[in-house]
Order: C-alpha cells, then sequence, then structure tokens
C-alpha cells in the first residue's frame, strides 16, 4: 500500500463517510443505530488502513504539484492519524450506551464527530501555516458544536458559547502571528521558514520571533495551559462525557502534534528565547491544575482539572527539547500516547456508568461500586493509577521519560516539580479508588446492559497495564520499546 493512497485514502474516507451520513440522516432509512456503526466501521477501516504507514521511516510530499508542498506524509504524521483514528473508535464504542439512551446525538453529531478527525488528520499533515490553521479550525468548530449537543442543557449551552468566543478569540492570535512570519519570510511554508531562520541572522528575525509567539498562545489555549486554560472547566463540565473524552483524549493530542512539528522543524534554534515561557507555563500550569484538581468533588471536574497538569507535564518535555532533542521528543510523542489512552479509558468508564444522565458523577456516587461492579472499579483503578504515574503502569513510564528528559537537558528543578505536582495528584486519583472500595454502597446503579462496551474499556485497561509491564516474555505483543522505537521513528522521518 503506497504512502500516498494512505494520506489520500483516510481523510478522504472521513470526509466521504460524513458527507454520506449528513444525506443519509434525511432519508427514511435513517437510524441511530445505523449511524453510529457506519462512524464506528469508517474508523475501522480508515486506522487498518492508516497503520500500514507506521514502523517503517519514510517521508515525502503528496501531490506537490497539486498541493504545492502544502502536504507532507511521514512517519511522523502517520503514527499521530493512527492515534486518532483508534482514539475515536474508542471513545465511540465506549461511549455505545450513552449514546443510545440519549436524545441529543442524532445523525449531525456522528458528521461533526467525522469531520473533527478529518481536520486532525490534515492538521498532523500541513507543512504549511495557512493549511495547519483552515484544518485546525474545521477541527475546532466540530469540536465547539459538539460540546454544546445537548441543547436542553443550560451547562452546555453555556460552555458552546465560552469555548466558541475564546477559541476563536485564540485563533486570531494564530492569523496575526502568521500574518508577521509571512511578511519577513515572504512564506508560510514550514520547510521556507526553516531555511529562513537557519541562514539569517537572529537581530533580522524580530517578526519571526513575535509571530511564533502569538501561534503559541493560540496552541497555549488549545492544550489549556494557565493562564490560557480557564476555559476548560466550564466547558469539560458542560460537554456530555464521550466528547469530554474525546477533547481531553485525542483533540489534545492532534494540538500536540502540530506543536511538536513547527517546533523542531522551524524554531529549535529560537530554544534560549522560547525557554523562559514554556518553564513558566508549565510550572504555572501544574500548579494551578494542581489546586483545581484538588478542590473538586466532582470526578469529572477533577479529570478536566487533572489533564490541565498533564499538559503541565508536556511543557516541560518541550522545554527540554534543546539539550535533550531526541530523548525530550520522544517522550512527548510516549506521554501523549499513555495519556491518551488512560483518559479515555477513565472519561469512558464515567460516560459508562451515568447511562446517558448529565448529572455530575460525584466521589460519592462511586461508593462500594467495588462491590457490585468489580470489573468496572478494576478498569476505573487502572486508569487512576496510570494517570497518578503509579508504577507497573504506562503512565509511570511516561512521566519517567518526561522528567528524565528533563534531567538530561539541565533543567532538574523542572523534574523535581513536575514529581512532586505527581506525588499531589496521588491524593485526587487515589480518592477515587479510596470511594470504590472503601467505602459503603452509594446509590449510583449500574447496568451491565452493553457487554461490548465494557469489552473496550477491560481492553484499555489491559493496554495501559502492557505498556507498564512492556515485556514480550509471556505473549508477542509490543511493549514499552516498540513504542519507543515507534516514537523515534516518527521523530527521524521529520528531517528527511
Amino acid at each position: 500500500m503506497s504512502n500516498t493512497f494512505i494520506a489520500l485514502a483516510v481523510p478522504a474516507l472521513l470526509l466521504l463517510s460524513a458527507i454520506f451520513i449528513l444525506l443519509f440522516g434525511l432519508s427514511s432509512y435513517y437510524t441511530k443505530n445505523r449511524a453510529y456503526y457506519i462512524t464506528l466501521a469508517t474508523l475501522f477501516i480508515a486506522f487498518f488502513i492508516s497503520i500500514n504507514g507506521i514502523g517503517v521511516l519514510h517521508s515525502a510530499e503528496i501531490l506537490p504539484q497539486i498541493f504545492n508542498s502544502m502536504i507532507v506524509y511521514d512517519t511522523f504524521s502517520a503514527t499521530f492519524i493512527s492515534l486518532f483514528l483508534l482514539g475515536g473508535f474508542l471513545t465511540l464504542a465506549i461511549a455505545k450506551s450513552f449514546v443510545d439512551k440519549t436524545n441529543f446525538f442524532t445523525h449531525e453529531s456522528f458528521v461533526l464527530f467525522l469531520l473533527s478527525l478529518f481536520g486532525m488528520v490534515i492538521l498532523t499533515m500541513a507543512n504549511e501555516l495557512l493549511t495547519a490553521f483552515i484544518s485546525l479550525e474545521i477541527a475546532s468548530m466540530s469540536v465547539y458544536i459538539l460540546v454544546g449537543l445537548n441543547r436542553d442543557s443550560l451547562k452546555a449551552s453555556e460552555a458552546f458559547f465560552k469555548y466558541l468566543l475564546l477559541g476563536s478569540f485564540a485563533a486570531s492570535f494564530y492569523l496575526l502571528g502568521m500574518m508577521l512570519i509571512f511578511a519577513q519570510t515572504k512564506s508560510t511554508n514550514l520547510d521556507v521558514i526553516a531555511e529562513y531562520i537557519l541562514n539569517t541572522d537572529l537581530n533580522s528575525q524580530l517578526l519571526v520571533v513575535a509571530g511564533s509567539m502569538l501561534i503559541m498562545i493560540t496552541i497555549m489555549f488549545k492544550i489549556a495551559a494557565v493562564p490560557f486554560g480557564a476555559w476548560v472547566l466550564d466547558v469539560y463540565e458542560g460537554a456530555s462525557l464521550p466528547i469530554t473524552a474525546y477533547m481531553a483524549g485525542v483533540f489534545k493530542i492532534a494540538i500536540f502534534a502540530f506543536a511538536l512539528r513547527v517546533f523542531l522543524k522551524d524554531y529549535i534554534t529560537f530554544q534560549a528565547i522560547y525557554d523562559p515561557l514554556i518553564i513558566g507555563g508549565a510550572l504555572i500550569t501544574m500548579a494551578v491544575g494542581s489546586l483545581l484538581a484538588v478542590i473538586q468533588q466532582s470526578v469529572k471536574k477533577m479529570l478536566a482539572a487533572s489533564s490541565v497538569v498533564h499538559s503541565g507535564y508536556l511543557l516541560i518535555a518541550f522545554a527540554s527539547t534543546g539539550e535533550a532533542t531526541s530523548s525530550a521528543a520522544s517522550a512527548i510523542i510516549f506521554y501523549l500516547f499513555a495519556y491518551f489512552i488512560s483518559a479515555i479509558g477513565a472519561f469512558g468508564v464515567l460516560s459508562y456508568i451515568s447511562k446517558g444522565s448529565d448529572n455530575l458523577i460525584n466521589y460519592d456516587d462511586l461508593n462500594g461500586l467495588a462491590k457490585e461492579r468489580p470489573i468496572i472499579a478494576a478498569s476505573l483503578t487502572v486508569f487512576m493509577l496510570s494517570l497518578a504515574g503509579f508504577p507497573s503502569t504506562i503512565g509511570f513510564i511516561g512521566k519517567f521519560y518526561i522528567f528524565t528528559s528533563a534531567i538530561e537537558a539541565g533543567y532538574t528543578f523542572l523534574a523535581f516539580f513536575g514529581a512532586l505536582s505527581a506525588f499531589i495528584s496521588i491524593y485526587y486519583y487515589f480518592k477515587v479508588i479510596v470511594h470504590l472500595y472503601f467505602k459503603e454502597s452509594g446509590h449510583l446503579e449500574v447496568d451491565y446492559g452493553y457487554k461490548v462496551s465494557l469489552a473496550f474499556i477491560v481492553i484499555s485497561a489491559l493496554i495501559v497495564l502492557w505498556g507498564g509491564v512492556g515485556t514480550s516474555l509471556l505473549l508477542d505483543i509490543p511493549g514499552i520499546n516498540a513504542l519507543n522505537a515507534l516514537s523515534k521513528y516518527s521523530l527521524e522521518s521529520l528531517g528527511l
């Protein structure tokens, strides 16, 4: 299967399926179940097409005579595209019971879901700033509307308007930054910008530096870094649980993928300028995120606040890319996978036990769940342990790589602060475990009706454990070493 075919087939399949479901929804043959399974089948097929592009080092411009070098398909983009599709598939598969028991998941919801993935796929392959902006806005606008799906919920409507207004405002910084970069380099192509930066004196690149900082503001907003992430608690609270899982586990990865490509390809020479900003952002993000997570009474809002802390961990690795480029950048990719599978699993369990309700699940609602539903409780425990960075989980390995790269780069204080944040996270993540196993039964009733969804939750939990153990003594299944190799292949492809 040629790389050109894969690069064109995956986004085309997503786009055509979205159009088909949009038209199909107007026919008398439409049912929610049929639209759901069409979407799931699309993601399944696209994923198995996409994984043919990973594991092998490659990089090529896609139809340069047509796209004018705006689209590049390499191991880096293939890896992230596969993650997006896997994340989208798991989100929908786990959320089957939630989707069935709510009225606001109509055919337009699946259209928006596919369009957002289409935007993320193009964003990951974008080799040009304007293409990246258009694809980012396709994904963002789709997610904005998905957040406000439940028009009967005041919280959902509030979350939609807040996210839309703040997101549009943040996007204007991107456009202004791109304009400044174009004014100086006369191009928005990443390769041309990189060549200009390397061959021009730093004092003559003031517009490039200023424009890059403005684009950085947009990226910091999208990843919910402090102080640009003030929206995250309200938006995550207002969004339905499957959409919250999708935002935390998939959409955030797409932003980091774009940031990583741009930073390593173009702006690594500006490390001395950006380091103080990234370091400051990492410290504030971890501190404020930890404080917010500790004071929450809702499990959903706690996970939303803790997602801010995880953005801080990733900013540590970004700050370390100058002195420890290879290890820090590969640590980012590994950690993104670790957080992605843990976050989708955790939010997925909440959507599984919520039975389509918009009511927030508090800690007390989980009381004694381990006695009534041990499989669900065990799976949620695994995800909490991974998010906390407990040994023998993939989250522990991810944090270890992040902190090691910081020490290699000479930022021992960053590693120490990150470890301190991880230590604090034990309180709010283990609080969930305490309520699961050591409290009297609560009033939350859980139905085992959708065993397929439960199966995917268990599979996600097993992936979390296998990624932490990382051995092939019993089964010939890729573990930590395979994920590490894939991360390094992805990075090497950026230099081809």
